[in-house]
């Protein structure tokens, strides 16, 4: 949720904060604005709407300070105005913030007791007349924001900056995420590393509860103690080029194009292709150990883990648990010591699967994190990580992460049925030779593309949509119709096949379209009488299957989408490329905003 950056550079920086924040629009495009000292005074543009609006609002009123923040709004508090919109300032101070302060009600009403004034319906704003009230009562900046941040409650990042300060710019952390940069006569902050990435690629991540005081010539950073501490610094392999769409008319269909490449290089990271063996990294715990597994995710990453479930069970004969973030971290889950806790998580920032984790881990889980970011936030908590080597993910419907996660989910289940003793050495090997086959497969179903956008000008017409599967295919009938939602914006659920007569058949008419996900395997004939089911009542069919679930499906289909014979264990990643096109291309016959869907975000790090 929103994207903070501050510059203080040699000269002005209002541009360059632009293009940084072009760089975290992913995290929120409700509005956009920037505040720089100019002549020693703070002075702001802001702008409702997509970056735009403020890059065109900067053309017509310039600003010139060498200092400056930038934010890119994902609203929480307060509708997506431009008087909404940050930074929000006093007389004395400027501030960006990402997260949700908890307290603010609480704060405000004393602030407001005191004599403050304020103007936003914003949860941030109350931050500013905090610092400045420390201020008026004779403390210096830093001291002012070091009084201030142990009065804070909730998840944050935040960036400040001085009325009549020109060298001074302040960040502070504690569980939203933030990065320091390292420049030649000049520093910066920022949301993550990709934000930076035009400027320096040396950079240093904020523990949680830390503080920074910024000025050109380097960081002094202090705990959430107060005390002065040494953050390390890495080499950020973040491009320092923006991701374009290419030949793609948005970055959604851009990724979901380059499926095949990135499962096949995340694939051949964890499989030894020759001998058809899984080669996972050094694991700080024993698989063969282990007696129990817990997943937890949001979105479309629990629905990974939910097929994941199935494969660790099928492979491995390992109980799995999996929980969306936000129930595991409230239902106070009895955990054995010594289980394997699962965390999967596109950016690494989830706040929820965050506190999961930690939950998790003073419970005496190892914890694994599946993860797009190996420098993010979950990445440094856990005791291994797996990355997904998706590369960037710009549109907020996640489409390759989702399928580079299942590929990561594959191979540790395969992995840990080898060891256990489940799966023998020729299970390894057919299981494996099934996943090498897997991005050639994905690679078949774009080729469905030209018939899948001639049924989405009808879906299109829809209301309301089901969608239905077994086995892995339920989690891919709950992800088909989660993503028909994010961006098309027409009403979808998701459902176990076999649920159908128990509630959803109420809904099913002639103008139900009911799209089926069902590739000819062991329980292919039980899914074909819930289609059977779906015809009597004059259901629209739609049927992603193969040639022998399409000869055997037994029913007249509104369209049958045949994909080539796979292996039951592949399935999801081949059918995952048909569901996302079909919610892409409905989406655009419709004119919404793909990209950036309205009300959503990509990294979700608040609650």
């Amino acid at each position: 949720m929103c994207g903070i950056v501050g510059i203080l550079g040699r000269e002005p920086v209002a541009e360059r904060l632009v293009e940084a924040l072009k760089r975290l629009e992913y995290r929120g495009y409700d509005s956009a604005g920037v505040a720089t000292l100019e002549g020693g005074h703070i002075a702001r543009r802001r702008a409702e709407g997509k970056l735009r609006n403020l890059d065109l609002k900067l053309h017509a009123e310039p600003l010139n300070g060498t200092v400056g923040i930038g934010h890119t709004r994902w609203a929480t508090h307060g509708a997506p105005t431009e008087r909404n919109a940050h930074p929000h300032a006093t007389e004395k101070v400027a501030v960006v913030h990402n997260g949700i302060i908890e307290n603010f009600r609480e704060l405000r009403h004393s602030l407001e007791a005191a004599g403050h004034v304020f103007r936003t319906e914003t949860d941030t704003e109350v931050v500013a007349h905090l610092v400045t009230d420390e201020m008026n009562s004779g403390k210096a900046p830093i001291e002012a924001v070091a009084a201030a941040l142990p009065k804070l409650k909730g998840a944050f990042a935040l960036g400040f900056v001085f009325d009549g300060a020109p060298d001074l710019l302040i960040g502070a952390r504690r569980g939203s995420p933030l990065a320091i940069g390292y420049g030649d006569g000049e520093m910066y902050i920022g949301s993550d590393a990709l934000a930076l990435a035009p400027f320096t690629d040396r950079i240093a991540y904020l523990d949680d509860g830390d503080w920074a005081v910024l000025s050109r010539n380097g960081a002094e950073i202090h705990d959430a103690a107060g005390h002065k501490v040494e953050r390390p610094q890495i080499r950020s392999q973040a491009s320092s080029f923006l991701v374009d769409k290419g030949n793609h008319r948005h970055f959604m269909a851009k990724e979901i194009h380059e499926q095949p490449e990135v499962v096949g290089h995340t694939l051949a990271y964890y499989l030894d292709m020759a001998n058809d063996r899984v080669r996972l990294p050094k694991l700080p715990f024993d698989i063969a150990s282990l007696k129990h597994v817990a997943i937890s995710a949001c979105g479309t990453a629990f629905y990974a883990g939910l097929i994941g479930k199935y494969w660790f069970e099928r492979f491995a004969r390992l109980p799995v648990e999996i929980d969306i973030a936000s129930e595991f971290r409230y239902r106070e889950a009895p955990l054995e010591p010594g289980g394997l806790a699962v965390f999967v998580s596109q950016s690494g920032e989830t706040a929820d699967t965050l506190a999961s984790l930690r939950y998790a881990a003073q419970h005496g889980q190892n914890i694994l994190s599946v993860v797009n970011v190996p420098t993010s936030t979950i990445a440094r908590e856990s005791h291994a990580v797996m990355p997904t080597l998706a590369g960037p993910e710009i549109g907020v419907a996640s489409t390759k992460a989702f399928t580079c996660q299942l590929a990561v989910l594959a191979s540790l289940a395969v992995a840990a049925g080898r060891a256990r003793g489940t799966l023998s050495e020729v299970d390894e090997q057919r299981l494996v030779a099934a996943l090498v086959a897997a991005p050639g497969l994905m690679a078949e179903a774009l080729k469905l593309e030209p018939q899948i956008e001639a049924l989405a000008r009808n879906l299109s017409k829809a209301k309301d949509v089901l969608y239905l599967g077994r086995g892995t295919s339920y989690p891919l009938a709950l992800e088909g119709a989660l993503k028909l939602k994010e961006i098309s914006y027409i009403h979808a659920e998701g459902y176990a096949a076999g649920e159908l007569k128990h509630g959803p058949i109420a809904l099913i008419d002639e103008t139900m379209p009911v799209i089926v996900i069902a590739p000819y395997d062991r329980i292919f004939e039980k899914t074909a009488s819930n289609m059977q089911e779906v015809a009597a009542r004059g259901g629209r069919i739609i049927l992603f299957t193969d040639a022998k679930g399409a000869e055997e499906a037994g029913v007249e289909t509104e369209a049958t989408f045949v994909l080539p014979d796979m292996p039951a264990t592949i399935t999801p990643f081949a059918y995952a490329v048909l569901i996302q096109l079909l919610a892409y291309h409905t989406a655009v016959v419709m004119g919404t905003d793909v990209d950036q869907p309205r009300n959503l975000a990509k990294s979700v790090t608040v609650e």
